[in-house]
């Protein structure tokens, strides 16, 4: 199917829907379709390649201030699409009869027409194999990509129609040293350029040849520490559901000692949902539209994300997100350091490429505990001169990236999420690398 068939589709879907409503009864319908390319290298050779071309929607039905709703995937053929909504309709309407009223109902009536169609430019499947097989060459390298172009949709009974088209990719591989040792390295971009993607290959080679040298034992304690995008992403990944509303008013965020004054990040630090630039559409699959928004200025918490449920419940005005609460768009501002005198500026201490199993050991105050992982190095004097053992680290977010945070890298990094469980996902992150002056290590 083409982007236009894609786009027929959902409104012979909105259409019918239109027409089969009975009196006193509305519709909202959250359309989600991919049509993607999936490649799995091992060795560096192509070990599996298939397309993925799936649609799913998700028809609510409400009546007096009754709701369900119900998702289903579809073929793109409005006939058979239609007799199986059909059924879906009836199904509704049976739970509608003996459903209790939903005193949090919000539901938001503004009649709106979004539309935002990103090209991007991937190469096709040809031109990716030729790319990372050569680069490959010599390597024992493991990876999957996922690319194309994903379409969102939304309509209402209340006038609200949205449409939104972005194309992705990410490359997510690992190169393995003989001794068993990984560089994890993702690649992802909506417009792909095969000389960034050389560098991260080149990069990788470099790490590995370090990886191939005698570990160094480190004791517990605190190091000076430089925390790559992938190590950084994880640690912001803990404050995903951190800023949302319902969380903060019921003492459930881990940025609770934020919101009450107790404590703050560095005057560094600037984070931002930017719903306007990233891949997800403008619109959330509830029908409300999504709004940029600050949500740490400059070390002060400075909003939060606030769902049409919360924003009743809570007495606040809605920002456009989903029930979850979590940014899909987040931005973290830079700083002045450049990447390419990160180690001449860590001078003696940690070069932290990825950190895994993170999970917080103190919700409160917010601390969280996890794993080195791939690619991690101790570093003298500004060079790499070996690998470090796995360590746990045990810290807090206020310290990492309150007192402690020196800088941040003027690049930013753009990770896209590569989750493609039932589908594949559009939440995209854009931060730097920090370095920071005491990273404790636990054992």
């Amino acid at each position: 199917m083409s982007q236009v068939s894609y786009r027929q589709s959902f409104i012979a879907l909105e259409q019918w829907l239109r027409g089969q409503l009975l009196a006193g009864e509305q519709f909202s319908l959250a359309y989600s379709a991919e049509d993607s390319q999936f490649i799995r290298f091992n060795h560096g050779l192509v070990r599996q390649a298939s397309e993925v071309r799936q649609i799913e929607a998700t028809v609510r039905l409400i009546s007096n201030q009754r709701h369900a709703s119900e998702s289903l995937n579809l073929t793109g053929d409005a006939d058979s699409d239609c007799a199986r909504l059909t059924q879906t309709l009836a199904q509704l309407r049976e739970l509608l009869a003996i459903l209790p009223a939903d005193p949090y109902l919000q539901l938001d009536h503004q009649a709106f027409e979004s539309h935002r169609e990103s090209a991007g430019n991937l190469p096709d499947a040809a031109q990716l194999i030729e790319q990372v097989t050569a680069l490959s060459d010599g390597l024992d390298m493991v990876g999957i990509y996922a690319g194309g172009p994903m379409y969102r949709g939304f309509a209402s009974s209340w006038g609200a129609h949205g449409w939104h088209a972005a194309v992705s990719a990410s490359l997510d591989f690992s190169l393995y040293h003989a001794n068993g040792e990984a560089v994890k390295i993702t690649y992802a971009a909506s417009e792909w350029d095969a000389g960034d993607l050389a560098a991260q290959f080149a990069q990788g080679r470099e790490q590995l040849i370090h990886l191939g040298k005698p570990r160094k034992p480190l004791a517990p304690g605190q190091y000076r520490t430089y925390l790559a995008p992938a190590a950084l992403n994880s640690i912001i990944g803990t404050l995903r559901g951190g800023f949302s509303a319902r969380a903060l008013n019921t003492r459930r965020s881990p940025l609770q000692a934020l919101q009450l004054g107790t404590a703050s990040f560095s005057p560094q630090l600037n984070l931002s949902e930017r719903a306007s630039t990233g891949l997800e559409p403008l619109f959330s699959s509830e029908g409300s539209l999504r709004q940029d928004q600050t949500l740490v200025e400059r070390g002060q918490l400075a909003g939060q994300l606030v769902s049409s449920r919360s924003a009743r419940e809570y007495g606040l005005p809605a920002n456009g997100v989903d029930d979850a609460e979590h940014p899909s768009s987040l931005v973290m501002a830079g700083g002045d350091l450049p990447t390419n005198e990160v180690l001449q500026a860590l001078g003696t201490g940690l070069y932290i490429g990825n950190l895994w199993y993170l999970n917080y050991s103190d919700v409160g105050s917010a601390r969280i505990t996890g794993l080195t992982r791939f690619a991690s190095f101790w570093v003298e004097d500004g060079q790499i001169v070996a690998p470090i053992d796995t360590m746990r680290f045990d810290d807090s977010l206020y310290a990492m990236l309150g007192d402690n945070l020196l800088a941040l890298t003027r690049e930013q990094s753009l990770r896209i999420s590569t989750r493609t469980f039932m589908h594949r996902d559009a939440q995209t992150v854009l931060l730097p690398g920090a370095l920071i002056d005491r990273f404790t290590l636990t054992l």
